[in-house]
């Protein structure tokens, strides 16, 4: 189930990004070269957030050869549930803020904006009560924290609604921004972890689901 959702996520985050986002901020009137550079700058800030990421995650391994105190193990996974939990509240945050510039840009925009990021969200997030099982938590506790990181997206939605409603000129960037975040999640996440089921039996449900994905933001923006 969820490597059928990361092929139809696929298709969903990169037509939403080229087909609807970007011309919608390119034909906003916005300068064109300031939309180029935010969409670099974008793309870079994903990659270093990543590998801050990996950095952060990879420093220690079990039975790396390093002598640690009894008890340095369940520590250091407590500590890297509760970072999860950061990255994650501030995460579903930003994209409350990118839904609501997608939807004061062009209502049909919000919603395949909104479809691109559950689509992604319903993955990453199975991964991260995962994580928080190994780090430690219950069950309960775990589910109880991500409800509460997964309505900080709610909050973000709501400022960023009556921020950017005051300030118009600025959702053209911010929906480049998004765009960046989506494609970069699309190319070198997602499908990397395709890439890896190489055979035909498999490659043929993926070409399927992303074009699924493609055909319902189709659908979405273009019907009446």
């Amino acid at each position: 189930m969820v490597e059928r959702m990361v092929s139809l996520s696929v298709g969903i985050m990169l037509s939403t990004s080229l087909l609807h986002a970007l011309p919608e901020a390119f034909e906003s009137g916005a300068d064109t070269r300031s939309l180029f550079a935010c969409l670099l700058g974008g793309l870079l800030a994903f990659f270093l957030l990543e590998k801050f990421a990996i950095l952060r995650h990879s420093h220690h391994h079990e039975g790396d050869g390093h002598h640690h105190e009894h008890g340095h193990d369940a520590h250091e996974a407590g500590k890297a549930g509760w970072m999860i939990l950061v990255g994650d509240g501030l995460h579903n945050f930003t994209d409350g803020i990118l839904i609501a510039a997608a939807f004061l840009a062009d209502p049909k925009l919000g919603l395949v904006t909104g479809l691109a990021i559950i689509a992604h969200e319903i993955p990453q997030e199975i991964g991260d009560f995962i994580v928080l099982l190994n780090a430690g938590f219950s069950r309960m506790r775990a589910y109880i924290y991500n409800l509460i990181c997964s309505m900080m997206a709610v909050v973000g939605g709501v400022l960023g609604y009556y921020m950017l409603a005051d300030a118009s000129n600025l959702i053209p960037y911010v929906l480049v921004f998004a765009s960046s975040g989506f494609i970069y999640i699309a190319v070198s996440d997602l499908m990397p972890q395709m890439q890896r089921r190489a055979s035909l039996r498999e490659t043929v449900p993926q070409i399927i689901l992303i074009a699924c994905g493609v055909g319902l933001v189709l659908f979405v923006t273009q019907h009446r």
